[in-house]
C-alpha cells in the first residue's frame, strides 16, 4: 500500500499522450485542476468551462463533447509541461488554490464550504483536520486518560488524533485484530458501496486503489496498514472487551469492566470513546421454529467458509445490500439457491461497480502529481449532497399514483424503473417481483452493475416473495407454497443498528442506565453526547448515518474533531467533567426529527433499518454535510454543565 505515492516522469511522446487523453476511462473534471497544481500555471484552467453543479452526478461531470475536447487539447500541453520541467517547487498561495477548487467544483468557494473542501482536498497531503493543541499546551498536570472502546474505522481515527494532541489513551478491541466490520464481514463478494477514494481518511488518501469499489480484504488492509503508520498498536489491547462501564462522581472518572482472554479487570478513566458502531450485531427475523432447523445456517456477518456450498439446496433470508453482493456467489456453487424477499430495493445502476481501474486512469495517478487528490475532491463534491434534495417531500406535489414525494423524486424514480425494466424485460414475474411499491428513498439503495439481473434469471435460482410461516427441522414454510427443504440457510438480514451501544451496560451520574434512559430510543447531541453522561463521546452514534451523500468516513471525521475539541476545553480549563444539559440535547433532537419528518425515509411506513421499534428515524442525519462540519467545529461552553 502506498500513502505517499512515488510520481514517476512522463516519458510517453506526444502521440502516446494524446491517445492516453483520449481513452474514457480517464475523468476529465479533475485533469485541469490537478496540472494547474502541480505546474503552477492557472492559465490551464479555462474561463470559458464552467462545471455545473446540477450535472456532477452525470458522465464527465455533465460536460459537452467540445468542452471535452478543449479539457483533452488543454491537459496535453500540461502533460507535455510536466515531462519537461516537472513539478512547481514553489509553494502555491492559498488564494490560488481556492481559485482551482471552485473551478473544479463548478462554484466560487468561500467561507465554510471552502475551509471543508480545503480539508477535503489535502492539498500536498497535508493533515489540515489535525488538533492544533497538545496537552503541554495546559497547566493541567492530572493524570488524564482516554479509554476506546472499538479498534475499527472510527476507533482507529480517535486513537490517531488523541497521539496528535499528546492524549494518553488506551483502545480496547474484542477481536484479535483492527479493522472493524472490515474484519468481521468476510462473506463472498463484500465489498464498500461507495467510491474509495472517498471511503478513506482525507489526509491519508491512498492512490492505488485496484478498484473503483474495493473488496474486504483490499480494506481490511487499508485500516491495518493505517494503524500501523499511525503509531498506535502499542497502544491497542485486543481480545478484550467491555461488558460495562460506569461513573464515579466522586473522582470524575469511568470505570470499564474488562474481559481479556478470560481475566476480569477494572480500568479506571477519565474519559470514554465508545467507537463500537452500529452494524456490528447481527440481526436474526423472528419466526417460529428458527432454533428447529437441523440443517447448517449462518448469518452473513459470521460466514461459515468451511461449508461445502456445492450440491446443497441452499435458502437465502434478505435481499438487501449484502446479500445482493453474497448471493451471486452462493448461486455459482449451489445447487439450488431459494432467495425469500421481504421487500424488494431500489437499485442504483453503477456499471462500474466491481470494476478494476483502468489502467489510464491508473497513469494519472502514478504520473501527475496529485491527481488522486483533486480525483477524490471530485468526487467527493459529486456525493457532498448526492440525492438529498431528491428524497426531500415537496409539500404542494401531487403523487401521480407512484408513491414519489416531489418532482425530483418522481424523475429520479423513473429512471430507476426503466433501468429494472431494461434488466428484467425478458421476466415480466421478476419484474413484479423486484420493483419496489414504496417511496424511493425510503430505504437504503443497493448498488447494481447487472449481476443481481443475471443471477435471478439463472435456472437454480428461485426468487421467493411468499410471506414465511415457520421454519422446520428440515426447511421453511411458506403461506401458499408450503414447506421446502433446504441442507442451508442463510441469513442476510441485517444488524441491530437502533440497539447503541449493545450489550454494554453504561452507567452515568446518579446511578442512571444509559439503555433505560433512551428505552429503547437512543438520542444524542449532534450524536456524540448524552445528559447524564459526562465525559462519555459517541461515534458513529444516532442519527449520524448518511443515507445518499459522501462517505461515513468524513463524519467519523466531524466527531472526533469535536470530541477533541471537547478534551481540550477540558485541559484548558482544568474541569474534571462536562455533561450536556438536557434543553440543549433535547432542542437538537426536536430539529433532527422534523428534519427526517421531510425525507422520504421518515415519511414512508416501509420497513427500514433506519428505524427503531417505536417508527422514529433513529439513525439519518436528514441535512447536508456541511451543515454537520459547521456544527462541530468548535464547542459551545454554554452546552454543557461542568465541574
Amino acid at each position: 500500500m502506498s500513502f505517499s505515492p512515488s510520481i514517476s516522469p512522463i516519458t510517453e511522446s506526444d502521440e502516446e499522450l494524446e491517445a492516453l487523453l483520449a481513452d474514457p476511462g480517464i475523468e476529465l473534471p479533475p485533469l485541469l485542476p490537478s496540472i494547474a497544481f502541480a505546474t503552477g500555471d492557472l492559465s490551464f484552467i479555462p474561463a470559458d468551462i464552467r462545471l455545473d453543479p446540477s450535472k456532477t452526478l452525470e458522465e464527465q461531470g455533465g460536460l459537452t463533447p467540445d468542452e471535452q475536447s478543449t479539457i483533452r487539447v488543454r491537459a496535453l500541453e500540461g502533460l507535455k509541461q510536466l515531462r519537461k520541467k516537472g513539478k512547481r517547487e514553489a509553494p502555491m498561495s492559498d488564494e490560488d488554490i481556492k481559485s482551482i477548487m471552485s473551478w473544479a467544483c463548478g462554484t466560487d468557494l468561500e467561507g465554510s464550504y471552502l475551509h471543508m473542501m480545503m480539508e477535503e482536498l489535502a492539498p500536498g497531503n497535508t493533515d489540515l483536520r489535525s488538533p492544533k493543541w497538545n496537552v503541554q499546551d495546559f497547566s493541567d498536570d492530572r493524570k488524564f486518560t482516554v479509554a476506546i472502546i472499538g479498534a475499527g474505522m472510527s476507533g482507529i481515527l480517535a486513537a490517531y488524533r488523541l497521539k496528535q494532541a499528546g492524549v494518553n489513551f488506551v483502545l480496547f478491541e474484542k477481536n484479535e485484530g483492527t479493522g472493524g466490520t472490515w474484519l468481521e464481514n468476510t462473506y463472498p463478494g463484500c465489498r464498500v458501496d461507495v467510491s474509495n477514494h472517498v471511503y478513506s481518511y482525507s489526509f491519508m488518501q491512498k492512490h492505488d486503489w485496484p478498484h473503483y469499489h474495493s473488496t474486504q480484504d483490499v480494506l481490511l488492509n487499508y485500516f491495518n496498514d493505517c494503524a500501523t503508520e499511525f503509531g498506535i498498536r502499542d497502544n491497542i489491547v485486543f481480545n478484550t472487551s467491555v461488558s460495562s462501564v460506569t461513573w464515579d462522581e466522586d473522582s470524575s472518572t469511568w470505570s470499564l469492566d474488562i474481559l481479556t482472554s478470560g481475566v476480569e479487570e477494572i480500568f479506571s478513566c477519565q474519559a470514554v470513546i465508545s467507537a463500537v458502531g452500529q452494524l456490528n450485531q447481527p440481526s436474526y427475523p423472528k419466526i417460529p421454529g428458527i432454533e428447529s432447523f437441523e440443517g447448517i445456517s449462518w448469518h452473513s456477518a459470521r460466514w461459515n467458509h468451511d461449508y461445502d456450498l456445492e450440491g446443497k439446496k441452499v435458502a437465502v433470508l434478505g435481499t438487501g445490500c449484502s446479500a445482493v453482493q453474497f448471493i451471486p456467489r452462493v448461486a455459482e456453487q449451489a445447487e439450488q439457491t431459494t432467495i425469500f424477499q421481504r421487500t424488494p430495493n431500489w437499485l442504483m445502476p453503477r456499471p462500474q461497480y466491481q470494476q478494476s481501474l483502468p489502467e489510464s486512469l491508473i497513469w494519472c495517478f502514478t504520473h501527475i502529481p496529485n491527481y488522486h487528490n483533486w480525483f477524490r475532491l471530485h468526487l467527493f463534491w459529486r456525493s457532498h449532497e448526492g440525492l438529498l434534495s431528491r428524497l426531500e417531500i415537496d409539500e404542494s406535489w401531487e403523487d401521480p399514483g407512484d408513491s414519489s414525494i416531489s418532482a425530483a423524486n418522481h424523475e429520479l424514480g423513473v429512471l430507476l424503473r426503466m433501468y429494472l425494466e431494461s434488466e428484467f424485460a425478458d421476466r415480466p414475474d421478476l419484474l413484479e417481483k423486484v420493483t419496489p411499491k414504496y417511496t424511493m428513498g425510503a430505504k437504503r439503495f443497493v448498488i447494481d452493475d447487472g449481476l443481481w439481473a443475471k443471477t435471478l434469471h439463472a435456472d437454480n435460482v428461485e426468487l421467493c416473495t411468499d410471506p414465511i410461516v415457520s421454519i422446520s427441522p428440515s426447511g421453511i414454510t411458506t403461506d401458499s407454497e408450503g414447506l421446502k427443504d433446504f441442507d442451508a440457510i442463510i441469513y442476510g438480514t441485517g444488524f441491530k443498528a437502533a440497539d447503541f451501544l449493545t450489550p454494554m451496560t453504561i452507567t452515568g451520574r446518579n446511578g442512571v442506565n444509559l439503555h433505560e434512559q433512551w428505552n429503547g430510543d437512543a438520542r444524542a447531541y449532534l450524536g456524540i453526547v448524552a445528559p447524564n453522561f459526562p465525559n462519555f463521546f459517541f461515534l458513529y452514534g444516532p442519527n449520524t448515518n448518511i443515507v445518499i451523500n459522501g462517505s461515513i468516513i468524513y463524519f467519523s471525521e466531524c466527531e472526533v474533531h469535536y470530541i477533541t475539541q471537547c478534551l481540550k476545553h477540558m485541559l484548558e480549563n482544568q474541569l474534571a467533567s462536562i455533561d450536556i444539559k438536557p434543553d440543549v440535547h433535547d432542542k437538537y433532537n426536536e430539529r433532527i426529527d422534523a428534519g427526517n419528518r421531510r425525507m422520504a425515509w421518515g415519511l414512508s411506513d416501509v420497513n427500514s433499518w433506519y428505524k427503531n421499534a417505536s417508527g422514529r428515524t433513529a439513525q439519518n442525519w436528514p441535512f447536508s454535510l456541511l451543515e454537520y462540519w459547521e456544527q462541530t467545529r468548535e464547542i459551545n461552553s454554554d452546552d454543557y454543565n461542568v465541574i
